[in-house]
């Protein structure tokens, strides 16, 4: 059978048949062959030039190298025995320990996706058979195939086959660099090192955070007895607290009966009281002017009479013809006392002005200020500005002294007289002592009532918080409890973003700006087997053209309680991670921890 590559990338022709290079995991794969007929790894002892294998111990050695493995036999059973512990599993390079029984060299080689069947010579020869890139897990020939990097000491992983040979050092034990010619360096155990340093610290974090959990759990159930017994309390205070209201209420109406028929009695006499007043005065001031238009004190007003009042024109041309005073005579030439008061009257009283009374002067006219004459430009020695400001104060004092010489029009007296009078009658007495007892005690029973209604509704809010509160769900074991009813806040360059658990989130401008609502409280958003690690908040403040803002906040474990990022993944989709103690679980016990493949 021709030759083909092994694992190493060796070129062995095996008189035993064996196609792959292979040895025990807990040495690193030969370079090379360096063996003239057998493809067996050369089992060292560690000292330079000593072959244990079967092989190495040739007959022509004689009795001299029988001798000479006595010898040397104390010095290497520690050896012997380190390697008899180690187990030894043959795989070709690259193959992970989980698919090594895939690969057995004493059948031919089925591709992992069934495809086809090779012989097993076929497996690592840099040549792709399979369409899954199998048979070539230790060489870059497949595309789509995958080699194994086993990074003793550190964490075992996979990478694209196409790295394999390619000058970078991707795999941490350099495995994947076998026949670039490119020197790597082992460092999974420094990288190994620093790994389980971060662990530990990860791990004490965690488990002081899981240590502040059992106490914030503590707390919590402590807390919910208390509410839920406060709950009770308030229920069965709320039962007496609403009979109470009842009965203050009955009490209140009983009491406004009385008031309401007291104060309609009142004001019913204060109204029939002022119609009288109020018609006394007309019929006093009809009286004054018929007295006053009876000029010649015949006790009747004529036509001409009535003509010298032009106030009371009618077609609004200032004078009173003899026709207009005939119609307001009632279509005659005079009218006595009686007439005038019963029909005259009723048609000038809003018009008519008693002899004697100077017209009201126009309120005098705030002095308008005249444009200033455009002045000619001046000339380069203009007077000193405080020059001008002088000229200014005392143009503002003469100002002054002319408005205090002008003389003040005082107001006419009749219309100030009319509105005292107005005032007057629009004021209702006081009402009597009967009535204002009526008042005061109703009064009181409204504000017993009011006061118990209002203890009532502020009982009822108490009551919904606390439901409403008690309603969450707060994770298994209420550890998310204490969350409720506090705020969070992440400040970065342009904004500060606030984080209410269970309320709402929210971005605001840091140089100011108005508040924008990232969403609401909708519910816990985690997978099936940890379901209180995400939270999602819903149907925030819409965005130009899209969606509803919403916020995914993320809970990871940490000693205290503060949100650490805020991004935006997606367009209106915010992406918010808060560290708490409630997220924390328990610490695994270091002995069930996973081991690394060797």
């Amino acid at each position: 059978m021709a030759a083909r590559h092994w694992a190493g990338g060796d070129q062995c022709h095996s008189q035993n048949g064996g196609p792959n290079a292979t040895f025990p995991l807990s040495l690193p794969p030969p370079a090379s062959c360096g063996r003239p007929s057998g493809c067996e790894p050369p089992l060292t002892s560690g000292f330079s030039g000593v072959d244990l294998s079967p092989r190495g111990f040739r007959p022509f050695l004689g009795i001299c190298c029988l001798c000479l493995w006595i010898m040397l036999l104390p010095l290497l059973l520690p050896v012997l025995s380190a390697l008899a512990s180690a187990v030894e599993v043959k795989r070709p390079r690259g193959v992970s320990l989980t698919n090594h029984h895939f690969y057995e060299e004493s059948k031919p080689f089925t591709c992992l996706d069934g495809s086809s069947t090779i012989a097993f010579d076929w497996v690592n020869d840099d040549y792709c058979d399979c369409q899954d890139g199998s048979d070539e897990p230790g060489t870059s020939a497949c595309p789509n195939g995958r080699f194994h990097c086993t990074n003793a000491g550190y964490r075992p992983q996979y990478i694209p086959s196409s790295r394999v040979n390619d000058g970078v050092c991707d795999c941490c034990d350099a495995t994947d660099e076998y026949n670039s010619g490119f020197v790597c360096e082992n460092t999974c155990k420094e990288m190994g090192r620093k790994e389980r340093e971060a662990l530990a610290q990860m791990a004490e974090v965690a488990k002081e955070g899981f240590q502040l959990k059992q106490v914030l759990i503590e707390e919590a159930s402590k807390g919910r007895e208390d509410k839920q017994r406060t709950l009770a309390e308030l229920q069965e205070g709320k039962k007496s607290l609403e009979e109470q209201v009842e009965t203050l209420r009955s009490g209140k109406e009983a009491a406004e009966k009385p008031e309401k028929e007291a104060k309609e009695i009142h004001q019913k006499k204060w109204e029939e009281q002022k119609v009288a007043e109020k018609a006394a005065r007309e019929q006093a001031r009809a009286s004054e002017a018929f007295q006053d238009l009876d000029d010649d004190g015949d006790g009747l007003v004529s036509v001409a009479e009535l003509q010298t009042h032009a106030e009371l024109d009618v077609d609004g041309d200032g004078t009173l013809s003899e026709t207009e005073a005939q119609t307001l005579l009632g279509n005659a030439l005079q009218a006595d006392a009686s007439s005038f008061q019963d029909t005259v009257w009723a048609l000038i009283k809003e018009n008519y002005k008693p002899e004697g009374l100077p017209d009201a002067a126009p309120l005098p006219e705030a002095p308008r200020e005249e444009a200033p004459e455009p002045q000619p430009d001046l000339p380069l020695e203009q007077p000193a500005p405080e020059d001008d400001y002088d000229d200014e104060e005392e143009e503002e004092g003469d100002d002054d002294e002319s408005n205090e010489e002008e003389p003040k029009v005082p107001p006419p007296k009749q219309p100030s007289d009319k509105a005292v009078e107005e005032d007057e009658e629009e004021k209702m007495p006081p009402y009597d002592e009967a009535t204002q007892a009526l008042i005061d005690a109703a009064q009181k029973a409204r504000e017993q009532f009011e006061e118990a209604e209002k203890s009532l509704k502020e009982m009822e809010d108490s009551i919904r918080s606390l439901e409403k509160e008690i309603s969450f769900d707060f994770g298994p074991q209420g550890e998310f409890a204490y969350l409720y009813s506090q705020c969070y806040e992440l400040a970065t360059n342009e904004y500060v973003y606030r984080l209410c658990p269970f309320n709402r989130v929210s971005q605001k401008p840091k140089h100011g700006g108005a508040e924008t609502n990232l969403g609401t409280w909708g519910s816990w958003a985690g997978p099936d087997e940890n379901k209180f690690s995400l939270m999602k908040y819903e149907h925030g403040t819409g965005c130009w053209q899209g969606p509803n803002r919403s916020t995914t906040v993320k809970l990871t474990c940490g000693k205290e309680t503060v949100v650490t990022s805020t991004t935006e993944p997606s367009r209106c989709e915010y992406l918010m991670e808060l560290v708490t103690p409630a997220a924390c679980q328990e610490p695994r016990d270091p002995g069930a921890a996973d081991h690394d493949e060797l």
